[in-house]
C-alpha cells in the first residue's frame, strides 16, 4: 500500500507523519485490498480554533475511492475522525 501525505500552508513534523503512517497501517491491516491512501492536511484559518483540516482518500480496487474530510483542533484528531469515516464507508462495502 502506498501512502502519500500533503501538507498545505504548514510543514508537518516527523511525529505527525509517523502518527499518520501508524493509523494508515492499522486501516490497511483491516482492509488489505487498499492500494493507495492520500492524506491532505490543511491549515484553514491560522487564528481560530478547529482550524486544522484533514482529507483522507483511500482507493480500493474494483470498489472505487472513499473520501472523508474532517476539521478539528489538532491534525491528529482530524486524521483520526476522517479515518473513522472512511472505515465506516469501507465497512459497508466489505
Amino acid at each position: 500500500m502506498e501512502v502519500r501525505i500533503q501538507d498545505i500552508h504548514f510543514d508537518a513534523s516527523q511525529q505527525l507523519v509517523d502518527y499518520i503512517n501508524t493509523k494508515a497501517d492499522r486501516l490497511a491491516r483491516r482492509y488489505p485490498n487498499i492500494d493507495y491512501m492520500d492524506f491532505t492536511l490543511t491549515l484553514v484559518k491560522p487564528q481560530t480554533q478547529a482550524n486544522k483540516e484533514a482529507r483522507v482518500k483511500a482507493i480500493l480496487p474494483h470498489h472505487g475511492e472513499f473520501t472523508a474530510t474532517k476539521t478539528a483542533d489538532t491534525f491528529e484528531e482530524a486524521v483520526t475522525k476522517a479515518l473513522e469515516a472512511v472505515d465506516g464507508q469501507l465497512e459497508k462495502v466489505k
